[in-house]
């Protein structure tokens, strides 16, 4: 079964529904890959807030200005880079929380 417009809807939900939506499709999908795919967008949405909240706090004594230019470019981009592997059939794990799934 080709799960790749799952895989696409899990990577573009980060825009419009970060938690909700791989929450259902962890329990709605047989496929174990993608199971593991939502696990790690759910995961990456967490871990990029607090890091993004973290560098936000920083800021303010001009510390965490590089981190939150860094951080939040990769929260925008990252799920582009996903959708893109999804859509040629590629396997992509997300940055950070990937290699822990």
């Amino acid at each position: 079964m080709d799960n790749t417009m799952t895989k696409v809807l899990l990577h573009s939900s980060a825009y419009y529904l970060p938690f909700a939506l791989p929450i259902i499709i962890f329990f709605i999908s047989p496929d174990d890959e993608v199971k593991r795919l939502a696990v790690q967008a759910v995961l990456f949405q967490i871990i990029m807030g607090i890091l993004l909240t973290i560098s936000g706090i920083f800021s303010f004594i001009l510390v965490g200005i590089p981190f939150l230019i860094v951080f939040g470019l990769m929260y925008v981009i990252t799920p582009i880079i996903g959708i893109v592997r999804a859509l040629q059939n590629e396997p992509w794990r997300y940055p950070i929380v990937g290699s822990f799934i």
